[in-house]
């Protein structure tokens, strides 16, 4: 995590925390260290993983309604890709787009200028952007070559069978 970065989202955090009289705790600003140390997507079970390689072990709970809040102060973003959930750090990235194989469930996050230049024109009544995220459903191309092998592979299987 960008050290710019990462003193924002924690004085974010603190600022919430004490204007709205919660506790500052440790579990709370480990969490957020943790989230903005991953690099791109991660689920609630890789999230444990990693405070637990850092020592610092927190229940399901504990990091479920943590996220929760973090959702809420527009720092973490939650994606459902492929029957999946998935969250994000997204203070400093809430505008992309990600492409998702509808066969295997690959989700690669695409950056495309000209999709958020047409996003940032557009005049939407009453309603401010904050930002946005694309869902690109389709096949990779690992995906679409072994159905192009299956396909050839049956093909022939039936022209064998035909001639015989």
């Amino acid at each position: 995590m960008r050290d710019n970065t990462k003193t924002t989202v924690r004085n974010i955090l603190t600022s919430y925390l004490e204007v709205n009289k919660h506790r500052k705790t440790p579990e709370r600003y480990a969490i957020l260290d943790a989230v903005y140390s991953i690099t791109g997507h991660f689920t609630l079970e890789e999230l444990g993983e990693k405070l637990d390689d850092c020592n610092f072990p927190v229940s399901r709970a504990t990091l479920y309604n943590t996220l929760k809040l973090f959702m809420e102060l527009r720092l973490v973003i939650r994606h459902r890709f492929h029957g999946q959930t998935k969250y994000e750090a997204c203070y400093d990235n809430n505008s992309h787009c990600h492409q998702i194989c509808t066969v295997c469930g690959k989700v690669t996050e695409v950056k495309s200028q000209s999709v958020s230049a047409a996003i940032n024109a557009m005049h939407l009544k009453r309603f401010r952007k904050d930002g946005f995220t694309l869902y690109i459903y389709g096949i990779c191309s690992p995906c679409q070559a072994k159905l192009t092998r299956r396909a050839k592979e049956n093909n022939t299987k039936l022209q064998k069978t035909i001639k015989k």
